[in-house]
């Protein structure tokens, strides 16, 4: 079954170490899960004492609770940040991710008037986690300090034009100009995630994929894959799941269909290979339900609960064929 509990990178930031794990797997998944991602490097730091014997018991027995989702401010920007918390709190979200770009003015709000101690506030009162700060147009190293100050997070955005020369030559070359970024990481208990985009951007098709994975050696980098884009290039988003692997830091739940198709459920695209990769490489953080020229907020919030039925429906389908 998929693993829904967010080590969310994983357990140094905006879920309390302290407090139950949310495990919703099995014990002989969550070993895989756990041991792909210790691989990985990415959990060095958190102590295996974490795993005691009653959250082992307590994976051993069959959940019937859901993955674990994180809806992006931006569905919600006609509205202040406050009352999106309250919209996205209401529709059953576990976390938030807060835009900083493309005309939402979230994170703004946050570093003008709420500031850090009243956003933990805000998302105190509504019971959601920070999953992170969206970043697109804006850069991540204007905001490294406020997330850090938040809590830490995942910093998204994305990478930059193709270059001359060679994938691997290019990709060498970006990950030599983002250095200065990941210390901010480390200084401000964060991560990097950067996306997969369409056109001339350099993380974009499957190989630049597989060159971003094969030369990352950065705990605090990873990869926010949009299937969107994928599908756009024609390539198997199960296949990019998979080749993302341990490091694929952030999941958009988003189809390449118009208008409001975008949203899962509402179009075509099955997504239970989507399921199953995720199961695959051990997906560990948030699922994003996505999709860019949202409606109003009334209606964007009825996408959602489609959107949310059809994903547990499908999760759930994907789960009990798994058990059989």
């Amino acid at each position: 079954m998929l693993s829904c509990f967010p080590l969310l990178p994983f357990f140094l930031f905006s879920i309390s170490m302290s407090s139950s794990l949310s495990l919703h797997t099995r014990r002989t998944f969550l070993r895989t899960a756990w041991e792909r991602t210790l691989a990985a490097g990415m959990l060095a730091s958190l102590p295996v004492s974490l795993l005691n014997a009653a959250e082992l018991n307590a994976a051993e027995q069959k959940s019937t609770k859901k993955p674990l989702y994180s809806c992006s401010s931006i569905n919600f920007m006609s509205l202040s940040l406050e009352k999106a918390c309250e919209r996205i709190a209401e529709l059953g979200f576990d976390a938030i991710d807060i835009w900083g770009g493309l005309g939402c003015q979230h994170l703004k709000q946050v570093a003008d008037e709420l500031k850090p101690e009243g956003l933990k506030t805000i998302l105190e009162k509504n019971c959601l986690k920070l999953c992170g700060f969206s970043l697109y147009g804006v850069g991540y190293a204007p905001y490294a300090k406020l997330l850090g100050q938040c809590g830490g997070g995942i910093a998204i955005h994305g990478s930059r034009r193709r270059g001359e020369g060679s994938v691997t030559e290019d990709m060498k070359k970006y990950m030599d100009e983002i250095k200065p970024l990941l210390d901010l990481c480390e200084e401000n208990n964060s991560f990097l995630a950067i996306e997969n985009h369409g056109g001339g951007d350099l993380l974009n098709k499957m190989d630049t994929l597989k060159a971003f994975v094969d030369l990352n050696k950065s705990k605090r980098l990873g990869i926010a894959l949009a299937p969107y884009h994928v599908m756009n290039n024609h390539e198997s988003v199960a296949e990019a799941i998979r080749v993302c692997g341990s490091q694929l830091l952030f999941f958009y739940f988003w189809t390449n269909e118009k208008d409001e198709k975008q949203m899962p459920g509402m179009g075509q695209t099955d997504v239970s290979d989507w399921f199953r990769a995720l199961d695959d490489i051990g997906y560990p953080c948030y699922l994003n339900p996505f999709m860019h020229h949202e409606p109003l907020p009334d209606r964007m919030s009825e996408l959602h609960r489609t959107t949310r039925r059809y994903l547990d429906k499908t999760y759930e389908s994907v789960a009990s064929a798994q058990r059989r």
